[in-house]
């Protein structure tokens, strides 16, 4: 682990031996990996024990390596060639009343953290995108946005909300639009909305605020970039939003308890909704939005990860300690990746193979 923060190592060069091995070892294919945060510590006990970022070969299961993180790991994203991977986590020692703070760089080969950027204090940095070769990110303490540029190694980017438990986000395919779930479980202070920031240039931005309905926290788009849907916690619904207008066209009911985290299948033509409190994962039509299935996965649920070719997904049992493989085209569990108890796993992350 890298002791210093935002600090890039010096490249020391090894001779044509090493050169040739790098040559080598670029040339070999690389199979896919499934990056799995493990938040730590028991439910019950707040910021209790250390999060780590478990890599696994995903054709057999197998814990491959770890890297540690801070206290309740929580988001991943990952870069287009898969080599980085993002996420937000938490404090060291349990300093800043254990809010999250950093966001941190993982050579995903060589399985080590290369450097933790630090939002500031208090700034609880949480949902994370990589897109257009940044990082984009919440920052819930500063209801806000920010972006932080890899190249340079600096957070090149700040834009205020003004809504409370800013959360989760997504970004138009054009890059012009930046999506905002603002709203967690049941928190009074939840501003129930859906902010688009939209924009071409540094001061060229502005904010449209669209109320929702109770609690969005799962946020996505459509693979075809024309409607972001968001899914309530508070009241087990959907809202679905067209890209095109900022306007809300219709919502609906899927009667969960909390829902969590919200994918689209490759194709468009389902979306996967994990109940938290529920412990179950819901089906949708997404033309139709009508459920197709329930499939209960344990006590909790958490993060969802969709392979590229839409065959499975991967959905996490936080209460017990273990990822649900999930058959896409016959709705049914096929498998079970188990990790050490109180690991508590969550976000996902997919790096494909090459």
């Amino acid at each position: 682990m890298s002791s210093g923060r935002t600090s890039f190592r010096s490249l020391v060069p090894l001779g044509a031996l090493a050169v040739a091995a790098t040559l080598a070892s670029a040339q070999t294919p690389s199979p896919a990996r499934l990056l799995v945060l493990l938040k730590g510590g028991p439910p019950e006990a707040t910021w209790a024990g250390g999060g780590a970022l478990a890599i696994l070969d995903p054709a057999t299961g197998k814990e491959l390596g770890r890297v540690p993180t801070g206290e309740n790991a929580h988001e991943i994203t990952v870069s287009d060639d898969g080599k980085l991977a993002f996420l937000t986590a938490g404090v060291i020692n349990g300093t800043d009343q254990g809010r999250r703070r950093f966001i941190y760089v993982i050579d995903v080969a060589a399985r080590k953290e290369l450097r933790r950027v630090d939002v500031g204090p208090l700034s609880n940095p949480h949902g994370i995108k990589y897109a257009g070769g940044k990082v984009y990110f919440t920052a819930e303490g500063y209801k806000s946005i920010g972006r932080y540029d890899p190249a340079t190694n600096q957070i090149d980017w700040w834009h205020g909300i003004g809504q409370n438990r800013t959360h989760m986000l997504v970004l138009s395919k054009d890059l012009k639009k930046i999506f905002t779930a603002n709203g967690d479980a049941g928190d009074r202070a939840s501003s129930d909305t859906v902010s688009v920031i939209e924009g071409s240039g540094p001061l060229d931005w502005k904010v449209t605020v669209l109320p929702v309905r109770n609690g969005p926290e799962a946020i996505e788009i459509s693979p075809d970039g024309k409607e972001v849907w968001t899914a309530t916690r508070t009241d087990g619904g959907v809202s679905v939003i067209d890209v095109a207008t900022n306007k809300v066209t219709r919502t609906f009911s899927v009667q969960t308890k909390g829902s969590n985290r919200l994918k689209f299948t490759p194709d468009g033509r389902r979306v996967l909704i994990s109940d938290n409190p529920g412990g179950e994962l819901v089906v949708l039509d997404a033309a139709a939005g009508k459920v197709i299935k329930r499939l209960a996965i344990g006590k909790t649920t958490t993060g969802v990860q969709i392979v590229p070719d839409g065959t499975r997904a991967y959905v996490a049992a936080e209460g017990e300690d273990n990822v649900a493989v999930i058959d896409l085209k016959t709705l049914e569990i096929t498998n079970r990746l188990r990790f050490p108890s109180r690991s508590r796993p969550d976000g996902m992350a997919w790096v494909a193979g090459r």
